[in-house]
């Protein structure tokens, strides 16, 4: 086992493991323990009582958090002509579509969010390979196949975010910054964690919400507790 370093061992003393904080606690204690020269994500883990296996226990939504992700979101628009100065005033960084699409083919990915329209995904497909296991692939679900793509592209910049189960059964996502003050991250873990319990799966039996775990870039992880479950 690798031994801690001055820093993480300091970080390690303020945290009790015998315990679960409450949101406000927690939100306060990651930015209290986290040491790193930049602005680390802070991402909750949340563990659910589900069989991801099992096409009605997967849990999979969109959620938009009160104070964004204070990441600086790349998007691109691929879209049809007369929808291409809509996408640009909305604020998406890429805009076009056979010249990307071409792009792609080739391997550049270098973007976080796909926002197309019905039209345009039939020339997605061949490109699923590609884009899938980036987790790029336009999904209706998540709102990224849409005609209203000005809207598309503003909630995402504003902090939209999607998220989906894993094959073990939790659920990862980035809610912030560790710069964000520990009330802006309260919410926004809140937020996260409320969309999460609406979208229990009426086949989930026993606990569905088993633990959640908040942790910064290079930070301990931080239990925290859900009173409803």
């Amino acid at each position: 086992m690798a031994k801690l370093t001055k820093k993480q061992k300091e970080a390690h003393a303020k945290l009790d493991r015998s315990q679960s904080y409450d949101l406000a606690a927690a939100s306060a204690l990651v930015k209290d323990i986290t040491n790193v020269k930049f602005d680390a994500s802070v991402d909750l883990a949340i563990r659910l009582g589900v069989d991801p296996r099992k096409a009605n226990q997967m849990v999979r939504g969109v959620v938009t958090l009160p104070h964004g992700t204070g990441k600086d979101v790349k998007v691109l628009a691929l879209v049809t002509p007369d929808k291409e100065a809509e996408a640009k005033e909305a604020g998406a960084d890429y805009v076009g579509l056979d010249e990307y699409l071409q792009k792609i083919k080739g391997g550049w990915t270098d973007v976080d969010v796909i926002i197309t329209m019905p039209a345009v995904m039939g020339k997605l497909g061949p490109l699923g390979r590609i884009l899938g296991p980036r987790g790029l692939m336009p999904n209706p679900k998540t709102g990224t196949v849409t005609m209203d793509v000005a809207k598309a592209v503003q909630d995402v910049k504003a902090g939209k975010i999607d998220f989906k189960v894993d094959k073990t059964g939790i659920v990862h996502a980035s809610i912030g910054k560790v710069s964000f003050d520990a009330v802006k991250l309260q919410e926004n873990a809140n937020e996260l964690i409320q969309t999460i319990i609406k979208l229990k799966p009426t086949t989930a039996k026993g606990v569905y919400v088993k633990s959640v775990f908040m942790s910064s870039t290079m930070s301990p992880s931080i239990a925290v507790e859900v009173k409803t479950v």
